[in-house]
């Protein structure tokens, strides 16, 4: 998907720095936890010692945790370990206990996710679990595949099971079709005037209602 020419640009991995708590401090998502929002700072010896004791806690906690903003920290955490020593192996050495190179890449990639996809997972919309596996598809199949698990309410073994398909080669739109799931359908309300302009002009023209919204919204989205 994110070799369609006619898509505009769109970040598929983090553009903010590593570590730092832009959606974990963020009220409008975490409410009242935002002051509590903790960040880490790979260049930083203290910081990085800080994110190593995080993610041996987070290891040994994390099973059955329904606190989202808990795990996006443990995410942040784990991602700056990384980049603070170097690698994947170091930082399992660095946070020690039972910490697992695996365990740390599945994080720190959730932690990469684009802001629009942590921000779900912040609201409890998407589980961090199923974070964990939209993190393993890239570019733009991120955002299809998240944005499918709300429209249809995905479990995070559907999930798993999807993102294996996409990296096997499927395409989401093709992966859910296959399930009878249909990629770019979503219930929209709208004001009764607009309701009812939309409908006159597209029987007026001659054309689908669903056409001319998406030719509105590319207009209002520059695509």
């Amino acid at each position: 998907m994110s070799d369609d020419p006619d898509v505009s640009d769109r970040p598929a991995d983090r553009e903010s720095p590593v570590g730092e708590p832009v959606v974990r401090a963020d009220p409008t998502v975490t409410g009242e936890r935002a002051t509590d929002a903790v960040g880490f700072d790979p260049d930083d010896p203290e910081s990085v010692q800080r994110a190593a004791d995080t993610v041996r806690s987070f290891a040994e906690n994390t099973v059955g945790s329904e606190d989202h903003v808990y795990m996006l920290r443990g995410a942040a955490a784990c991602a700056a370990l990384v980049r603070g020593v170097g690698s994947y192996k170091a930082a399992a050495e660095r946070a020690g206990g039972d910490v697992s190179v695996a365990f740390i890449r599945k994080w720190a990639r959730v932690h990469d996710l684009p802001q629009a996809i942590r921000r779900h997972v912040a609201r409890g919309t998407i589980a961090p679990t199923a974070a964990k596996h939209i993190a393993r598809v890239a570019g733009d199949d991120r955002y299809a595949l998240a944005w499918a698990t709300l429209e249809h309410d995905l479990t995070v073994r559907e999930i798993r099971r999807l993102a294996s398909e996409v990296g096997d080669g499927s395409s989401v739109e093709g992966a859910l079709a296959d399930r009878d799931l249909t990629l770019g359908r979503m219930d929209v309300t709208l004001p009764l005037d607009q309701y009812i302009e939309l409908r006159r002009r597209a029987s007026v023209e001659n054309r689908d209602p669903d056409r001319l919204v998406a030719d509105a919204l590319d207009d209002f989205l520059e695509l």
